[in-house]
């Protein structure tokens, strides 16, 4: 009997990247999930995270350590206060440089090692906070970049990497993770937890998150401040 193929989807416990795994799994792939410890304020995504993997039956899940504390540059890496003043426009200071092209270069590093061509993240360009590497543009060029860099590529293999929710609002993707069964309550979101482990209801990501169970018209399970 043929094995569904495998995929590598970036795994964070967040509300996106569980729904993407959840469609991953719904379009026949096996799931090797990929979690990357980066020292992150909200350390507590990955317990959810870990949960979440176990829940959706990935075939393999590893939580990588790569401490971007190091570098620092960003509220969520950095002695820098997570914005509680609502969603403003242009990049915010919770974006952390090159997040999204390191983590998909492990992602690539992974799915060349395994065998798998197909890498799955959860990117949103259409309600989201501003980031660069949200973008379409940005997942076309780490496609080519992939077919170049690596010995699969320059033998014609070929890496999709799968966006399924860019085009998505959050309150789409809400309705997609109702859909498919998601664990809504288990997902998280926050940037800035509360001691007490709750979510703060007040940053860019909390707020996002609330809107979309508003606008989709569903109950909220999440425990906010």
């Amino acid at each position: 009997m043929t094995q569904h193929p495998l995929a590598v989807v970036l795994l964070s416990g967040g509300l996106d990247s569980t729904t993407v795994a959840a469609i991953a799994g719904e379009r026949g792939f096996r799931v090797l999930a990929l979690t990357v410890d980066y020292n992150q304020r909200h350390r507590i995504e990955l317990d959810h995270a870990a949960r979440i993997a176990a829940g959706i039956g990935a075939v393999r899940h590893v939580v990588l350590p790569l401490d971007l504390r190091a570098f620092g540059g960003s509220a969520l890496t950095d002695d820098i206060d997570v914005p509680k003043d609502g969603v403003m426009p242009g990049i915010p200071v919770t974006y952390v440089p090159a997040r999204n092209t390191v983590f998909l270069s492990l992602a690539l590093a992974w799915a060349e090692s395994a065998g798998a061509r197909d890498i799955f993240i959860g990117v949103n360009a259409l309600d989201y906070s501003g980031y660069p590497d949200c973008r379409p543009d940005f997942i076309r060029a780490f496609e080519h970049m992939a077919a170049q860099a690596t010995k699969a590529g320059v033998e014609g293999g070929r890496f999709t990497i799968h966006t399924p929710l860019i085009d998505m609002s959050k309150a789409d993707i809400v309705r997609e993770a109702a859909r498919l069964g998601v664990d809504l309550g288990e997902t998280w979101s926050c940037y800035d937890p509360t001691p007490d482990g709750r979510h703060c209801g007040a940053c860019d990501s909390c707020r996002l998150r609330r809107k979309g169970f508003e606008e989709a018209g569903l109950l909220d399970p999440t425990h906010y401040a």
